[in-house]
């Protein structure tokens, strides 16, 4: 490799960090996180990481605000250490759904936690399946915004769904889903959903055919699953044959898990991008490793050489012809 790598993970999903440590052949560098009886956070990294090309691995997923923490502190430790460069790789980018002002008067807190990641040391950031794809531009720095769509394309295939329409929960997820329609050359339709009030959602209507059709909905996250199981109501009063749904990011939080085991869908494909506790998986829930992609992400960033050509290569394994 170009310069010596080093991979520290954070407390917040070492299992996801050894994995990627394990596909690159290297060890983790050790490093102490304690906290101290008020609950402040003391990081320091047991290893001399002078002229090397650093990756920190924390999502900053719940508890959102201890892992950020975490993150900034491993990150200020790093920094007064003399590395080449540290990367900061976030695998799920808490803050990422207060991208605007929506009132008068509310912050903006993903350019915030971007700021404070850039302060903290961070010279490069690689992310997975953003929210919202804008908050790049929060970035000061080169940052990868990394998408699952090759792979739960690889699924799809390999269940052999037929008669399929793209989902999107939402407006929001218009472009993931039109994305995955294009690659797989499909239909879409679109979930016409309110949110009166935060952790509330109203769906009304589908716009597009779904009928006798399988619904494929596609989203970045799962939270407390009300979208999710409300989409699922819908699509089954207009016809759909078949639900299964693909997100990234597994939260689940609150009422999520009874949701999903209530609602009438085959499979929920998820990721590891956060680590799920056992009691929350579920039969119908399915979880594909994010480790392979990351490994080969960072492995390349290390070398200096570009991540479409891996993306080029997954889809045309498949037979897909996707220009990227």
């Amino acid at each position: 490799m170009r310069n010596e790598l080093k991979l520290i993970s954070g407390t917040a999903n070492k299992p996801l960090a050894e994995e990627i440590a394990k596909k690159l052949n290297i060890p983790l560098t050790e490093v102490e996180v304690k906290r101290f009886n008020d609950g402040e956070i003391y990081a320091r990294v047991l290893e001399s990481i002078r002229g090397a090309d650093v990756y920190v691995i924390q999502p900053t997923c719940p508890d959102v605000n201890k892992n950020l923490m975490e993150l900034l502190i491993i990150m200020d430790a790093l920094k007064r250490s003399s590395p080449l460069r540290i990367t900061a790789v976030i695998p799920y980018f808490g803050y990422a759904r207060q991208d605007k002002k929506i009132k008068p008067r509310e912050p903006i807190t993903a350019k915030l936690a971007t700021r404070m990641i850039e302060i903290a040391g961070a010279q490069r950031a690689i992310m997975f399946d953003l929210h919202c794809p804008q908050i790049q531009g929060f970035f000061d720095i080169p940052s990868d915004n990394l998408d699952l769509l090759p792979t739960f394309t690889e699924y799809i295939i390999n269940k052999g769904l037929k008669d399929m329409v793209m989902v999107a929960p939402d407006v929001g997820g218009t472009i993931r889903a039109r994305l995955l329609a294009k690659i797989l050359n499909t239909p879409i339709a679109i979930i016409d959903k309110r949110r009166p009030k935060q952790g509330v959602v109203e769906v009304e209507n589908v716009i597009g055919d779904v009928k006798g059709k399988t619904a494929i909905i596609v989203d970045d996250m799962i939270d407390t699953a009300g979208t999710i199981a409300e989409a699922a109501k819908i699509l089954v009063k207009h016809g759909a044959k078949g639900i299964y749904v693909f997100a990234t990011h597994a939260l689940l939080s609150g009422p999520a898990i009874e949701r999903l085991e209530q609602a009438s869908i085959e499979e929920i494909i998820l990721t590891n991008t956060m680590p799920i506790p056992d009691e929350k998986k579920i039969g119908k829930l399915k979880i594909i490793s994010v480790a392979n992609l990351l490994a080969e992400t960072i492995k390349r960033n290390n070398e200096g050489l570009p991540m479409g050509k891996v993306y080029k290569e997954m889809y045309k394994k498949l037979g897909k012809d996707v220009v990227i």
